[in-house]
């Protein structure tokens, strides 16, 4: 029995990386059904332009939720694929019967600045193991949410 994994780093050193990535896609998880939620019953004035970037901000993590298990799987470990899991071991709370604009886009600005702060923590543990290719995957999350941050925190004022 080999030591490393099917892409060459230690399988014991991936143990806190699975464990991390599995409580970010969890985070991801709960944010997502809050995006959709936003998404669906958002009201007010702003309807029609927030409608639509909740729909590209749930597009989005839709996407990244995906990338995130298949790295579970690349490094040896299993995906959570429960919502028990999801709850029991997300850094994020549900958000329901949000239906004003300006409430829904703070509920966006905190679910991003929720999984920045994990995913810095993710891209720290994953650096320690040498596993270039988690920190890498999530840094360029990080990069992409501060803008979306920017530009939320500016429609707020």
């Amino acid at each position: 029995m080999t030591n490393t994994n099917q892409i060459g780093l230690e399988k014991k050193d991936m143990t806190q990386v699975i464990e991390k990535l599995n409580g970010l896609l969890s985070t991801y998880h709960v944010f997502y059904l809050n995006v959709r939620g936003y998404h669906w019953n958002v009201k007010g004035e702003h309807f029609f332009s927030l409608h639509e970037k909740f729909e590209e901000l749930y597009t989005e993590l839709q996407l990244q939720i995906d990338e995130i298990a298949e790295r579970i799987l690349t490094l040896g470990g299993t995906p959570f694929h429960a919502y028990s899991d999801f709850t029991q071991h997300a850094s994020l709370k549900e958000n329901k019967n949000v239906f004003e604009g300006r409430a829904c886009v703070e509920g966006v600005v905190n679910g991003l600045q929720t999984l920045i702060e994990e995913q810095r923590d993710v891209s720290s543990v994953a650096e320690e193991a040498e596993d270039q290719g988690t920190a890498d995957l999530v840094d360029e999350y990080v990069q992409t949410q501060e803008k979306h941050i920017w530009m939320y925190n500016a429609f707020l004022g």
